[in-house]
């Protein structure tokens, strides 16, 4: 894993590595509105954590989310075999070159952020949401990411983590910090 860098009075940690080996309190899942698991990050925390997230996941889907979880809202479970104790799922938008789906993608940060709050989490770590499969250019999408954490993370106890897959996801979020003003910390 690359070291960590840290952003934003060390409130943003950015790491490049896999999501479900992270030692924090709760880690998002890029999910799908099934909740049933997926490709991509979806699928692999749900291997991860075993089958009891599943099931947890079914029960969401009776209980609270018949019709699934709509793009930009937030539920969460267990980590069950996670070492992360538990998983905040969020799905995010489809990109569309002629709607602005912004606030949707915004939402699943800032709804994460707010959730893990209000249980009492401090450490929370994301993947890059809906820059995959959903397409939603990686630049935008970090812009957004961006103003969210330095909208949330200075009023709060929480600690976040980017955590990249790539090292070039990982670069070309450093880059556009960078261009929009945000310098690492130092030390």
């Amino acid at each position: 894993m690359t070291t960590a860098m840290t952003w934003m009075s060390g409130k943003l940690r950015i790491i490049q590595g896999d999501i479900t080996t992270l030692e924090v309190d709760a880690i998002v899942n890029a999910a799908n509105h099934s909740l049933m698991g997926g490709g991509g990050v979806d699928g692999a925390i749900h291997r991860a954590a075993g089958g009891e997230l599943k099931t947890a996941c079914q029960d969401l889907r009776q209980k609270q989310w018949p019709e699934g979880l709509p793009d930009g809202e937030v539920a969460m479970t267990p980590g069950f075999n996670l070492p992360a104790r538990y998983v905040i799922h969020t799905v995010g938008p489809v990109y569309a070159k002629t709607i602005d789906k912004s606030e949707l993608l915004a939402n699943c940060y800032r709804k994460s952020l707010a959730l893990a709050a209000q249980q009492g989490l401090h450490t929370i770590a994301f993947p890059a949401i809906s820059t995959g499969v959903y397409g939603y250019p990686f630049d935008q999408a970090s812009e957004i990411v961006l103003k969210v954490m330095a909208e949330k993370l200075p009023h709060g106890d929480l600690t976040a983590t980017l955590c990249f897959f790539s090292q070039q996801d990982m670069d070309a979020f450093r880059q556009v910090a960078s261009r929009m003003g945000y310098q690492r910390d130092r030390g």
